[in-house]
């Protein structure tokens, strides 16, 4: 991490351009503005701006302790503007992410400047360690917060309300870490379960989503919200994967990337479990045909607005990205075994030929239409029909009356 540099400062990119944000001074939320932001966060908070301060001050060496220093910095901070830095920065991040859920007028910052407060929160270089804004929020219970943090994140990504509920803020190390330790299921992939059972799973020959599709696998959003939530099951004939759902916005691609920065950290993750999310993803998607079909199942919420830029972040993203090899390896077997079962793939391009299109459909169903009415109309003409038939017989000037029972076309 870079621990002395400047929190909060923004570099225009084409994007940002685009999106009306044309000048770096109108980027750079200035030291003034942090003041006055720090100031509204105590008055809201119902505490003294001098307290808080104070509350920093006192645990700013271990803060200090959370960043490795580089012998390069240009700037080393004395201690009295480190505090300072490290009580205006957690000040600004805890009342934006409060207005953010509550109402963003209190922060008097254009829209287009919101995004790019919100992208930057998740660069690692930016992260303050958690214990500051800890301190910060100590006035609240942390039922509160975490209902903030988790209405705030629910506008990034998909997550549910009940597991940010259940986090402990003491073992997060900041927020970039809180969203990490949200989208992954604990221990995931710490041991294999059925690792290379039936070959490798290095070396699966599927390509995409639309290739899966050919061969009767289908898509569809799984329960759970984090990346590990991923699940494969077949039957005689058809299979069905089931991804987390994930928004995909312009903060997208810079916090799985800064995630991935963070797993690669000596004292990080390590489990890389982002980079193989990226990658499992990477897999799956191809072009814009891929996207459309997990957008229209509900795994991908795309605004970005075109499809092909959503394939394109993911492909770049993957680039050089070398993942966990254990990683969705029970997936990817099954995946795969159901890729190469003939009869599978034989029925599934079948259905495809013959059911898939709307025509086709309603040929097939006019057939047997057509057919139900030839048969009714065939009973009703040479149906049969029971009836009594009297008759009388003389014999040897007797009379005899006789009921038959005759069958005449009805």
């Amino acid at each position: 991490m870079k621990a002395l540099e400047r929190v909060m400062k923004y570099e225009i990119d084409d994007t940002d351009t685009e999106r009306g944000c044309t000048s770096l001074s109108e980027l750079e939320i200035t030291e003034k503005h942090k003041i006055a932001i720090a100031r509204q966060y105590a008055e809201n908070d119902g505490q003294s701006y001098d307290l808080l301060y104070n509350k920093i001050k006192a645990i700013a060496k271990d803060a200090r302790n959370c960043f490795s220093l580089d012998s390069s910095a240009e700037v080393v901070l004395d201690e009295v503007k480190f505090t300072k830095m490290m009580f205006h920065d957690g000040c600004f991040i805890l009342q934006f992410i409060r207005c953010f859920v509550n109402d963003l007028k209190e922060l008097k910052i254009e829209p287009c400047h919101v995004a790019l407060v919100k992208r930057d929160l998740f660069l690692l270089e930016n992260q303050l360690p958690f214990l500051v804004l800890r301190e910060l929020m100590s006035s609240k219970e942390n039922e509160y917060w975490k209902k903030t943090f988790s209405t705030f994140f629910n506008g990034v990504l998909v997550l549910p309300s009940v597991s940010l509920l259940e986090i402990d803020f003491d073992k997060c190390a900041h927020i970039l870490g809180m969203i990490h330790t949200l989208l992954i299921e604990k221990y995931a992939l710490s041991a294999p379960r059925h690792y290379r059972k039936g070959g490798s799973a290095d070396l699966f020959s599927f390509r995409s989503a639309k290739e899966l599709k050919a061969a009767g696998i289908h898509f569809g959003p799984s329960q759970g919200h984090q990346f590990t939530d991923v699940q494969f099951g077949s039957t005689f004939h058809t299979g069905l994967l089931k991804l987390p759902p994930i928004a995909i916005d312009y903060s997208t691609k810079p916090m799985l990337l800064n995630m991935v920065a963070y797993e690669s950290c000596p004292n990080g993750p390590g489990d890389l479990t982002v980079t193989s999310y990226i990658c499992f993803m990477d897999s799956l998607i191809d072009d814009t045909e891929d996207v459309n079909e997990l957008r229209s199942k509900g795994i991908l919420l795309n605004f970005l607005g075109k499809d092909q830029q959503v394939a394109d972040l993911f492909n770049q993203m993957a680039d050089n990205l070398v993942p966990n090899p254990i990683a969705y390896d029970e997936v990817k077997n099954r995946l795969e075994r159901h890729y190469k079962n003939k009869i599978k793939v034989w029925l599934a391009e079948w259905r495809h030929t013959h059911l898939s299109r709307p025509w086709k459909l309603a040929f097939m169903g006019a057939i047997f239409s057509l057919a139900m009415s030839v048969i009714q109309t065939y009973k009703a003409l040479y149906g049969t029909e029971t009836t009594p038939c009297p008759c009388t017989v003389v014999n040897h000037g007797h009379t005899y009356n006789y009921h038959f029972t005759n069958t005449t076309p009805t």
